[in-house]
């Protein structure tokens, strides 16, 4: 029967998607799929259970998010089973913190992946990526060209997690005027990440000139009293300015699942 999204009767209950598993409910409501059935692809919902991993293929229905992987302490051929099994899934797959070398390795042994160097992310499944998933633009800006591995992490990774984004890169306190200059840019974005080591005071800034709300990003680039980031953290942590949030060093992809999460559109809202 070729009606609607029927074609989701037969779709494999353990990779589903929100807007997948929406289109599922509806079905049954029209009395195009009868409850037991619906019941029984959703009964198949968990992890897939690999030598070195147990893969969450529905952290993306319960959060929003895709699983991502932590690349820095895995092995090649950890990640070329972990990343062998994601890209079987129709969702987009992330891996972060890996190295050029160990990338070259693993793309050597798995189709699909590409791998972006400033931000040591691998990627895959592009075609999976979520469409028109954010209410608005995220704005990513650093305070110097030195920050840029930071800020690429947590670009691409909202990309694929399919938000929209622009940047502003090398705009920090010392020339005051570059980030001045993109004021009404700054009034338009729904959610903005700002990257700074040193002092850390280009956040503070940027949210006392934004109604929208702004996640700090201390980096670990500074001279020795900066102590890897240290000072760039607790200056962010005790800013005056309000609508400012803060996540860990150098944590480009906790920066990104936090402007997903305030981006995101709401699908229930949307279909009433």
């Amino acid at each position: 029967m070729a009606c609607g999204n029927s074609s989701l009767f037969y779709y494999p209950a353990h990779r589903m998607n929100e807007q997948q598993l929406f289109s599922l409910l509806q079905q049954v409501e029209d009395g195009t799929i009868r409850p037991e059935q619906a019941l029984k692809r959703l009964r198949r919902l968990q992890v897939e259970v690999l030598d070195t991993a147990r893969l969450d293929h529905q952290r993306l229905l319960r959060t929003g998010l895709p699983e991502a992987i932590f690349g820095e302490n895995k092995t090649a051929k950890q990640l070329i089973e972990i990343l062998s099994a994601m890209l079987q899934q129709e969702a987009p797959v992330i891996a972060t913190r890996v190295d050029a070398t160990k990338a070259a390795e693993v793309c050597a042994h798995v189709q699909g992946l590409d791998y972006h160097e400033t931000a040591r992310l691998l990627t895959g499944n592009e075609q999976h990526i979520p469409q028109n998933n954010g209410r608005g633009t995220v704005v990513i800006i650093t305070a110097g060209t030195s920050d840029l591995a930071v800020a690429e992490e947590a670009r691409l990774c909202l990309e694929y997690f399919g938000h929209a984004t622009t940047k502003v890169y090398d705009a920090g306190v010392a020339g005051i005027h570059r980030i001045l200059a993109h004021y009404e840019l700054l009034q338009q974005a729904s959610v903005l990440i700002v990257v700074a080591g040193m002092e850390g005071a280009l956040p503070s800034v940027v949210a006392g000139l934004t109604p929208a709300p702004v996640i700090a990003v201390p980096s670990s680039v500074g001279y020795g009293a900066g102590a890897g980031g240290f000072a760039a953290l607790l200056g962010m942590l005790n800013s005056c300015a309000p609508g400012l949030a803060v996540v860990n060093i150098d944590n480009g992809f906790g920066a990104a699942c936090m402007a997903a999460a305030i981006n995101r559109k709401n699908l229930l809202q949307e279909k009433r």
